[in-house]
């Protein structure tokens, strides 16, 4: 098939081209060729999606049998390209996010059918996950074509761009005493960006319609277990330090960026790690086991010298100053003195 990617050299963009390039495909993208290089073997197409002329450049390298868009975060922006790719394509695959969804992370076992976020597709300006829920009207209602959304949980993998594991894996690295958050027996749900990649190409290549949330397998990791795979991974001498959640909220320590993934269990929060993917499981999402989307993403970050790494994703920077963890750990440790 001759495959459109929007995006496409960043995380899980990447990962959708490798997919796609190593099933055979005749692969476009299409981005500003800023982020990250091209990778081999695609037809590049750079320009901003947000130029008129530049989208009329795109349409004019169609047609395609497929358009895969994952860096659609204006709903504006996507409904213009929707517009120019209107008989360029037979069908459009958009990727959303669980926080599209208005009742996550506040109800368990959330599925495809739960509340979306109340935003227009021509809106401009608003939070990450009302625009996405505007995004995939914009492409629902005015694509003309069949129409799929996925909406990920948490993506983890090599080439992360949002700087939670690999924050994790270089403190780990550095080794000594760690502040480790809350509970280590938490039950977490993580998926793998190539899991993701996978099943997005296998329901693009049927021409599925709908919507499938693909956060992974309930309970796949403990925060404990993820952390201590990255303890094996890295060979690190580190020491997990468990310190309670109200100890570390009473110092403030940012949950979910300062130690990234940590999220105080709340009522506000406790379907954050339980969200349902049976109905993408059922239509034949696996999921990699999570040592080896650690043991990969290490294998990736290691070559990168460790000043060059980015914690920062579109939204928050992630990792707690060194100092800052110093002090708390020995707090902690003074607590009964």
């Amino acid at each position: 098939m001759r495959i459109l990617v929007i995006g496409g050299s960043v995380f899980l963009g990447r990962a959708i081209v490798e997919e796609a390039l190593r099933r055979g495909h005749d692969v476009t993208t299409f981005n500003r060729g800023v982020s990250r290089p091209d990778l081999p073997g695609v037809t590049a197409v750079h320009g901003d999606r947000e130029v008129s002329a530049d989208l009329d450049r795109l349409a004019a390298a169609g047609p395609w049998d497929r358009v895969i868009d994952v860096c659609g975060f204006t709903p504006s922006v996507v409904l213009d390209g929707v517009r120019r790719l209107n008989g360029r394509a037979a069908h459009y695959t958009f990727i959303s996010s669980i926080s599209a969804f208005s009742e996550w992370p506040g109800v368990t076992e959330l599925d495809e059918d739960g509340v979306r976020h109340e935003c227009p597709p021509d809106a401009t300006s608003g939070e990450y996950g009302v625009l996405k829920a505007g995004c995939e009207r914009a492409v629902a209602e005015f694509f003309d074509g069949g129409t799929l959304v996925i909406s990920p949980g948490l993506i983890l993998g090599p080439h992360e761009n949002v700087g939670r594991l690999p924050w994790w894996l270089t403190r780990i690295e550095r080794g000594g005493r760690v502040l480790a958050p809350g509970d280590p027996g938490l039950p977490m749900q993580v998926i793998d960006a190539r899991d993701i990649a996978a099943f997005t190409l296998d329901q693009s290549e049927i021409s599925a319609t709908g919507r499938f949330l693909t956060s992974g397998v309930p309970g796949n990791t403990t925060y404990g277990d993820w952390l201590n795979l990255c303890i094996e991974a890295t060979g690190s001498d580190a020491e997990l330090v468990w310190v309670d959640d109200r100890f570390l909220l009473d110092r403030g320590v940012e949950q979910w960026s300062e130690l990234p993934l940590w999220m105080v269990p709340a009522p506000e929060t406790r379907g954050t790690w339980n969200p349902s993917s049976a109905k993408a499981a059922a239509a034949g999402l696996t999921c990699r086991p999570v040592r080896e989307t650690v043991q990969d993403t290490w294998a990736w970050l290691r070559e990168i010298p460790v000043a060059e790494r980015s914690f920062r994703s579109r939204m928050l920077s992630h990792g707690i100053d060194p100092g800052k963890e110093a002090k708390i750990l020995a707090e902690w440790d003074a607590r009964d003195s």
